[in-house]
Parts: C-alpha cells; sequence; structure tokens
C-alpha cells in the first residue's frame, strides 16, 4: 500500500498505518505502540520505501533478517552518542557469558530467562542463539517449542525505543518475549521469579538521585548498580544463577561492601572476570568492568577471580 502512494498522501497513510499497528493486540502492538514517523519530506520515505522494496523479504530466512537487525543495532549504538549505545553490550562479551552460563529451558517446563535491564534485547538473543545451536537449529518437540519461544524469555526496560528495538528483534529471531516498559529499580516486583539473570545493568548515575523505597533492599543506596544487585537477589529462584556486569567502582563504591556481603552470604559468588580494558569500546568508552557469577540459596565459600585485564 506505500509503494503505491506518493507525496503528502504517503506521508498521511504511513502515520496512520503507525497507528494502526500500535493498537493491534500481542507482540505486533507493543513493537508499534506510541510509534511516530520520523519523516517530514515525502520523497526521503518513497526512497526508502523503494530501497526496501527491492529485496525479497519473505524469500530470505530468519537468519539473515535477525543478523540484519542485529547489524544495524550494532552500528547505531557504535555511531550515536546517545540512544542504543548507552545500553549496548558487545555481542562477543554476551556470548562468552552464555557460553558460560548455558542457559537451557528443555528439561524444566517452568524455566524462565530474565534480562530486568534488557536495552535492545542482546542477552536474550543470544541466549535463544546459544539454544538453537545446542539443538542442531531448534530441533524440538512442539510443546518444548512453543514454550519456549512464548514463556521463556523475559526482560525489563526503562526507555521505550530500546524496549521496541528489543521486542522487534526478538521478533524476528521468531521469540515471542515478555519485556515490560517499567523502572525495575524503583518498582516493586511481582511474584515472578527467574531461573538465569543475565544482565548489564546500566552505567553511570543519570537518573539515581534516591534510594529506592523496597521493603525486600537491605541496604540503602542510590548507586544504581548495587540496586540491580539487591533486585537480582529478589527475582532469582532458589538455586538460580546470574552472571552481570558491573563496573569496578560499583565493587569499591561506599555501600558495596554491605550489599557483597548480603550477596555472599545468600549466594555462591563463585567467579569473577575482571574484563579487558577496551570491551566496551567504542559504545562507552574507558569504562573498567567485571563479570560477576553467582548462584542462589548458598553462601559463598571460595571465589575464583580471573584477571583478563593484565
Amino acid at each position: 500500500k506505500l509503494r503505491d502512494k506518493s507525496g503528502t498522501e504517503l506521508t498521511d497513510h504511513y502515520i496512520e498505518v503507525l497507528r494502526t499497528l500500535g493498537k493491534q493486540s500481542g507482540i505486533l502492538g507493543d513493537i508499534y505502540a506510541g510509534a511516530q514517523s520520523r519523516f517530514s519530506d515525502p520523497v526521503n520515505l518513497k526512497r526508502l520505501v523503494n530501497l526496501i522494496d527491492e529485496t525479497e523479504w519473505t524469500a530470505l530466512g530468519v537468519d539473515v533478517k535477525a543478523h540484519a537487525y542485529e547489524g544495524l543495532l550494532e552500528k547505531a549504538a557504535s555511531e550515536g552518542k546517545k540512544g542504543a549505545g548507552q545500553n549496548f553490550t558487545p555481542r562477543v562479551l554476551i556470548q562468552s557469558i552464555v557460553r558460560c552460563m548455558k542457559p537451557d529451558p528443555r528439561g524444566n517446563s517452568t524455566f524462565t530467562i530474565a534480562d530486568p535491564a534488557c536495552g535492545t534485547g542482546g542477552f536474550l538473543v543470544v541466549a535463544y542463539e546459544w539454544l538453537m545451536g545446542e539443538t542442531k537449529d531448534g530441533a524440538l518437540d512442539r510443546e518444548t517449542s512453543r514454550r519456549v519461544k512464548r514463556k521463556t524469555y523475559f526482560g525489563t526496560e526503562l526507555v521505550a525505543r530500546p524496549r521496541r528495538l528489543a521486542l522487534m528483534n526478538m521478533f524476528l529471531h521468531g521469540v515471542e518475549p515478555h519485556i515490560e516498559l517499567l523502572d525495575a529499580i524503583y518498582t516493586a516486583p511481582g511474584s515472578q521469579k527467574f531461573d538465569v539473570i543475565l544482565a548489564n545493568p546500566p552505567f553511570g548515575t543519570k537518573g539515581a538521585n534516591q534510594a529506592p523505597d523496597r521493603d525486600d533492599f537491605t541496604v540503602e543506596t542510590s548507586n544504581k548498580q548495587l540496586n540491580f544487585v539487591q533486585h537480582f537477589l529478589t527475582v532469582l529462584k532458589p538455586g538460580g544463577r546470574a552472571a552481570v556486569v558491573l563496573p569496578d567502582n560499583c565493587l569499591f563504591a561506599d555501600q558495596a561492601g554491605e550489599v557483597f556481603k548480603i550477596l555472599t552470604e545468600d549466594c555462591n559468588l563463585h567467579t569473577v572476570i575482571r574484563l579487558p580494558r577496551g570491551t566496551f569500546t567504542p559504545y562507552s568508552q574507558g569504562v573498567k568492568a567485571n563479570v560477576v557469577f553467582f548462584t542462589k540459596g548458598e553462601p559463598t565459600s571460595e571465589v575464583w577471580i580471573y584477571d583478563a585485564r593484565t
């Protein structure tokens, strides 16, 4: 329909299409909710429609579309100072973490994977891609396949745009995730608990000017990352596992000692990887970070620290 129109008729119709899609039920409505046209000049929109029309999308496999979209996300993140860049975790790092965690939902009918600071959905996508690799491209029985695609992957995102990108990202991989638009730290969590948490909570202190008022947080702090650690403790199932990216300053911040005391009493904090310098270049330059692995339900007896930085 877009292809057959031009001029103001095209831009008007495009705006109407976005509005209609935003009212659909299910994941389509979630992806397009509140979507706005960025085109003031119909000539540019027409050129884009024609470019897209040159490709026979129905002939392309899921892999091609999904990889193309991932590539666009990565490009946007490395080029933009704001937008997807601030919550973009390099794919090689995510893949390494997922290979260590092996988040396998096949043997457990209630198995769930969550990223409470999901950005554009990198951890959830790679967790699903890992499963596809383990199962020779998704050789699952019908019931397991349906459960994995609709009831396994969960996320929370504070900003509407990255959430939209995350939903689209998962949708192109053939998965319908549950990604809520809310502040994971300042909103009291529901009753749902998760088997695996994979996350890179946002760096920096922007917007973190007051401590959240939550009964489940033992330590009162305005440090975002430390609050995310406390949040993970709440939403993990007993026996649940987590792998979390945390910057150096979070490990040595004022109240880090108190939070990590609770963490090591309630969880087995078995491994810390100190990431090489430049891991987050060009997305977040100069950040020194670590990956912290822990399992809920038993105290820490010893910690392996792998120093990949020196």
